[in-house]
């Protein structure tokens, strides 16, 4: 670590939990945010100026003007570019020697597992069952830990899963339909609701990383925005769960 790193990230250093080897092991760490969106921008604009070393930006979509009252990684006038790369002149601008990939498409399943094999923590910042299902399947495959989150209407939520075999996984906690799919399009979304969320998850995945702290592994955080009160639920493995339930018994 250099004389402007050890600044930069003095007062996290501070930390008697993390310094300076918790902090290397951010430097070192490589970390793959699926969605840079509400949730995402917090996120990746978070753990970038905390001093992950490599961000993997995935998002195929491109700025709208409806998304700029809560994605706070993008700006009006790039309206129109595509929402990864739009994050990554965020991240760069915040800090410059955080090293940062753009993946702007949807990615395969192919894509993602070898995405997620290369990542050593992912994060869930989508905003639909189909690509949580999929990252959780990959990150269950792969056995790296998950940080997944969701935010609409006035209420949001986050879990860590840890990957390894007899924890539950995402699958566990929805099953296989999961819940009736609603969109911020159709149900809105209080604004500062996805930046305390993003802000969660940013903050379990430097634990995880760091090694601090307990993550929420095995548990559920559910906030209602509206009365501002919190639960916290403890979450079981399912034994016949299809994505991690096989590996629980090996």
């Amino acid at each position: 670590m250099n004389d402007d790193q050890l600044l930069r990230y003095s007062r996290q250093i501070m930390l008697p939990a993390m310094g300076v080897e918790g902090q290397q092991r951010l430097l070192a760490a490589r970390v793959l945010i699926i969605g840079l969106g509400g949730l995402g921008s917090p996120v990746a604009m978070y753990l970038a100026a905390a001093g992950v070393g490599a961000l993997v930006l995935a998002d195929f979509d491109r700025v709208d003007l409806s998304n700029l009252q809560r994605q706070i990684a993008h700006t009006t006038d790039r309206i129109g570019v595509s929402k990864a790369d739009s994050a990554r002149q965020t991240v760069l601008a915040l800090n410059p020697d955080c090293r940062v990939e753009t993946r702007p498409r949807l990615l395969d399943e192919t894509e993602l597992g070898a995405e997620v094999g290369k990542a050593d923590l992912v994060l869930d910042c989508s905003d639909n069952f189909t690509t949580r299902f999929g990252v959780s399947a990959a990150c269950v495959a792969a056995g790296k830990p998950l940080v997944s989150g969701a935010a609409i209407r006035m209420e949001g939520q986050v879990a860590v899963f840890s990957g390894r075999p007899g924890d539950p996984c995402y699958h566990c906690l929805y099953g296989e339909q999961g819940e009736v799919e609603e969109t911020c399009a159709e149900n809105g979304v209080l604004a500062p609701l996805a930046g305390i969320i993003g802000s969660i998850q940013a903050a379990e995945a430097i634990k995880v990383l760091a090694g601090i702290g307990q993550p929420l592994y095995g548990r559920l955080l559910l906030l209602d925005a509206a009365a501002m009160e919190w639960r916290s639920l403890r979450l079981r493995a399912d034994p016949a769960c299809p994505q991690c339930g096989a590996l629980a018994k090996s």
